[in-house]
């Protein structure tokens, strides 16, 4: 008797570990994990499936993780390129503090829908308010991603935002129970802005993290003035001062860790802490050291930092981090490999699901056992013809708008350019009916 599947992805090509292309196999699903790939007349002898994709117009590769973005953010887009700082304090802050219901569920549809069709399967989101609506929204669009509630207990903060440390650890706390393991959904627990965080919270918050065996997460090391407000209250760096609290450890998530003195560099290492970059925002501030972390063996994935700095591409995130890494890192060496096409593709890819609690080694690969997150470029695209190094070319050439299908723990996300798991020409509506409403106010 013939083993029962999920899905086959027929008779496509394919990035192997190495990011390599294996050509005319077929990928079997089963349980959200790769079963087995193989030709498919030897899949035929062995299996039968439910569901199926024709494979043959794309080239399938893991799906990209956005390892740090902004759904309550997603209705900003446009309002904070080319203005003055401080931005968060000025425009971010302000508008999170309006957010109702509807505009956390209208973000999460204009996220959800823009991430599919960018080839992401993975993210995590840095915490917000309303976070249930923006977890039901990604429960029904199969996405595989951490959400967390935005955690501050800064005196002064707008009313509707103001809480205390054991609120904001409630908060999350509720978000937690609601919806951690419902869907492809994890929740973590969030230090927002550390600077607005007490030493009560971040203790508070870290400690249930630990409990709750999942991961913290916080914007690090992203600004001087952070850095700064650290040294001359403590004369410690951040990092240092998080160290001395005891809360740092390889279930910890530094958002940008851009600022970085060699002392923090080690107490990353030593302690096995996560990093993401977000390249496009990143460019205004600092570009971060991630040869010598990549060297040490510091585990560093890509970011969005949300729509509101450039949208939610990782594709466009990747170019713009090569260029970035070799002005910075590559032309003063004359090395021009600093930053290699494979290294970026893993970091968007392998590194951004151990950041979602993958499996190292297996996670973030199109291989037997690994989380069935993949997705297909269009091979018909003028520059899949002639491809020289395809991870090279898939780094330069391919865009947001090349992906065809997209498949995330084993479930249809999108086939041949159609969203299956949302009314994307309502949500398109809908936000066009918001937006004419903001207009006339």
């Amino acid at each position: 008797m013939k083993m029962q599947a999920d899905l086959m992805i027929r008779d496509g090509d394919f990035l192997n570990e190495e990011f390599e292309l294996e050509k005319g196999k077929s990928i079997l699903i089963r349980d959200g994990k790769i079963l087995d790939i193989d030709t498919a007349e030897e899949l035929e002898k062995k299996y039968q499936w439910t569901e199926e994709i024709d494979g043959s117009r794309c080239i399938y590769m893991p799906g990209l993780v956005d390892a740090h973005m902004h759904t309550g953010q997603q209705l900003l887009r446009g309002r904070v390129l080319d203005e003055m700082p401080m931005i968060w304090t000025r425009i971010m802050l302000p508008y999170e503090s309006t957010l109702t219901k509807e505009k956390m569920r209208l973000s999460a549809q204009a996220a959800a829908v823009e991430m599919i069709r960018s080839g992401t399967c993975g993210f995590i989101d840095a915490g917000s308010y309303y976070m249930e609506e923006a977890a039901a929204v990604y429960e029904e669009s199969g996405l595989r991603g951490a959400i967390s509630y935005s955690t501050m207990d800064q005196k002064g903060l707008p009313r509707s935002i103001a809480m205390d440390a054991e609120e904001a650890v409630k908060r999350t706390d509720e978000l937690y129970d609601g919806f951690h393991g419902k869907g492809n959904l994890k929740v973590y627990y969030s230090l927002r802005s550390l600077i607005s965080c007490s030493r009560e919270l971040i203790l508070a918050a870290a400690q249930r993290a630990k409990e709750r065996g999942t991961m913290l997460q916080a914007h690090m090391n992203e600004y001087p003035g952070e850095i700064n407000f650290y040294m001359e209250r403590f004369q410690m760096r951040p990092y240092e001062y998080l160290e001395k609290l005891g809360v740092l450890n390889e279930n910890f998530l530094g958002a940008h860790s851009l600022l970085l003195s060699e002392n923090e560099k080690e107490i990353l290492e030593k302690r096995g802490i996560k990093v993401c970059h977000c390249p496009f925002s990143n460019c205004g501030k600092a570009a971060p050291h991630t040869p010598e972390l990549l060297k040490k063996g510091i585990t560093a994935a890509l970011g969005t930092d949300g729509a509101a700095h450039g949208g939610l591409s990782l594709f466009n995130e990747m170019k713009i981090f090569r260029s970035v890494m070799n002005l910075t890192w590559g032309v003063p060496l004359s090395e021009p490999a600093i930053m290699p096409a494979k290294t970026i593709l893993s970091m968007a890819t392998e590194k951004g699901q151990q950041c979602l609690g993958g499996q190292d080694g297996v996670d973030g690969f199109l291989k037997k056992g690994a989380r069935a997150d993949i997705v297909g470029i269009d091979r018909s695209r003028i520059y899949m013809a002639e491809y020289g190094k395809i991870s090279n070319t898939i780094m330069e050439s391919v865009n947001a708008g090349d992906i065809r299908d997209s498949v995330s723990g084993g479930r249809i996300l999108m086939k041949d350019y159609e969203i299956q798991t949302l009314d994307e020409e309502r949500i398109l509506h809908d936000l066009r009916s918001y937006q004419e409403r903001a207009e006339s106010n």
